[in-house]
């Protein structure tokens, strides 16, 4: 039978730990997730606290269990339920006759039923442990925790208006369910403490406004952060997160956001169609292959630093992001090799940090960044622009792929007007006016790029710009 028991891990891991001679242990993948959700089972003194909320009928429920037999597979169950009613449904049956033919089922039906009683026995027995582990982890954390933590519970708990709680620093260990009745907190600061987790609880503080929890050892966080839907600003950076749950997307308030300095190998596939107001993401230094999709619709956002990540190419709709300011993802070293021309479209871009990775070329419509005012290609295999003209700034790369990009508008022209020649075989006149007109176009592209420098205003840009 106590295989089955993996129905109720919980009661499962308490009974090996009172006696392992009769009890196994939960299978593996039961107990990584018991560890994920209950931190301290492993201490002594919680685990003292689950023992002793056994019941003392545990062993003999387990035995009648045990002595029942495997429980019938469901499909059978509802067929005998289903033949008992047709036997009953049967005119030509006397009830002595109908009990008699409808016995075997009934059995059937019967042990389903006390299989089901009994089950639902040893789930009482897992949610009293629960509520066990949870008081014997309040207690603990009480022993734990300074007398600050203890006093502003009591303020709470004495109806004394709390609204901004700072713990940062206090070499805690849990933060206290009891957390989540503080109903009129605005901010909460516990970073650089030893948390592991923060309790589900935290879903109770409907006002907040501001969560620090960087800097502890958390490896994970409650998908109840979710329903904190005033929540403007998160920091969760400096832990082992190695994932953000999917219910961050829900926190539609947030503003900034920085989860960097983890593990986290990606981002929630749905976090940029929920955080729509989000202005500030910062995910550097952590094991990203690549940004979501999603996070192009992040329209309000202003500044994205993913540096020092594995990061291979951005979503080719990157160009949505229109009120992007700053842009860091240097530093993806071999990972990063190319970007997609839908970066010209980052219209009011000023900073830009492309250095230590493997870009050998920057895309040719580059100078449509004209707010650009910071631009770091350093210790990148650059072939174009040139090396020397990229230690030149942002205003040098922009002049160079404009000169480029007006001699590559050139050279298709020309192109076009050779074609066409040749399929109007080569008359003298049509080939005059094309090379009339391609002659007049570079010499206008030649003299706005020499004006350009001035700042005025080149007729040539509006023409320009119909070529793009």
């Amino acid at each position: 039978m106590d295989h089955d028991l993996d129905k109720f891990p919980l009661l499962s891991y308490v009974l090996h730990h009172f006696d392992p001679a009769s009890h196994a242990p939960p299978s593996p993948a039961a107990q990584q997730a018991l560890m994920t959700r209950f931190s301290y089972l492993t201490d002594p003194q919680v685990m003292s606290a689950l023992i002793a909320s056994l019941p003392p009928t545990i062993t003999q429920t387990l035995f009648v269990l045990r002595s029942l037999g495997p429980r019938p597979d469901p499909s059978a169950v509802s067929g005998a339920r289903s033949r008992i009613a047709q036997i009953r449904q049967n005119p030509s049956l006397s009830p002595e006759e109908a009990a008699k033919e409808a016995e075997m089922y009934t059995a059937v039906v019967r042990l389903e039923d006390v299989h089901e009683g009994y089950e639902r026995q040893l789930m009482d027995v897992e949610e009293e442990l629960v509520r066990a582990y949870a008081s014997a982890v309040e207690v603990l954390g009480r022993d734990e925790v300074n007398e600050e933590v203890v006093a502003v519970l009591k303020q709470a708990e004495d109806g004394v208006s709390v609204e901004r709680v700072d713990l940062s620093g206090r070499q805690l260990k849990l933060l206290p369910e009891a957390f989540g009745k503080i109903n009129g907190l605005v901010s909460l600061n516990l970073s650089h403490n030893d948390l592991k987790f923060i309790p589900d609880a935290i879903s109770g503080l409907q006002k907040l406004e501001e969560l620090d929890v960087s800097s502890n050892i958390m490896q994970s966080l409650p998908d109840s952060i979710g329903l904190l839907l005033n929540l403007r600003f998160l920091n969760v950076s400096g832990n082992k997160l190695t994932s953000l749950p999917e219910s961050v997307a829900q926190c539609r308030s947030l503003v900034q956001l920085d989860a960097s300095f983890n593990n986290l190998t990606s981002l929630p596939a749905n976090i940029g169609y929920g955080l729509l107001s989000l202005e500030r993401l910062s995910v550097q230094l952590n094991k990203l292959r690549y940004l979501p999709v999603s996070i192009c619709e992040m329209r309000s956002l202003r500044y994205l630093d993913a540096h020092m990540n594995e990061i291979h190419g951005l979503p080719h709709a990157v160009g949505m992001l229109i009120n992007l300011e700053v842009l860091n993802l240097s530093s993806n070293f071999s990972d990063l090799t190319e970007l997609p021309d839908t970066i010209s479209d980052l219209a009011n871009l000023r900073e830009l940090d492309l250095s230590n990775n493997q870009i050998r070329a920057i895309p040719d419509s580059f100078f449509r960044l004209e707010k650009l005012e910071k631009l770091n290609l350093e210790q990148n295999p650059l072939m174009i622009p040139p090396q020397e003209v990229a230690k030149g700034g942002a205003e040098a790369v922009r002049e160079f792929m404009r000169r480029r990009w007006a001699e590559m508008v050139a050279e298709e022209q020309q192109r076009s007007v050779e074609e066409a020649n040749r399929q109007q075989g080569g008359t003298g006149g049509w080939l005059s006016w094309g090379t009339s007109m391609v002659s007049n176009l570079v010499s206008g592209v030649s003299q706005a790029v020499a004006g350009h420098g001035g700042g005025a205003k080149n007729p040539r840009d509006s023409y320009l710009d119909q070529q793009l």
